[in-house]
């Protein structure tokens, strides 16, 4: 929890087993989050700077934490990484914890 809110997650993984995997070990541990799932690099994009699908706020708050696969569809995690890092938009890089998978 942060400030006594869950913790916003976005997990990119194309595998659903291994997204099954995480959510399983986070709801066991019991870690307070509100996580959202994408299964590509071009979706995460999407998810980070609101655009198509994820162009409501509501729908897509800011993550706390990204769990990001290097190994992705359509872009790839590394690429995903850089363009957060290129973004001039401070939120995205000051206030964000990313863990690679």
């Amino acid at each position: 929890m942060k400030n006594g809110k869950p913790v916003v997650i976005l997990l990119v993984e194309d595998d659903p087993a291994h997204a099954e995997i995480v959510r399983r070990n986070l709801e066991t541990f019991r870690v307070a989050n509100r996580m959202h799932h994408v299964s590509d690099g071009q979706a995460a994009l999407d998810y980070l700077f609101r655009q198509d699908a994820f162009a409501d706020p509501a729908d897509s708050p800011t993550p706390d934490l990204i769990l990001l696969d290097l190994r992705l569809p359509k872009v790839d995690g590394m690429e995903v990484l850089r363009r957060i890092k290129a973004d001039d938009k401070d939120a995205l890089q000051n206030n964000l914890t990313i863990s690679l998978l």
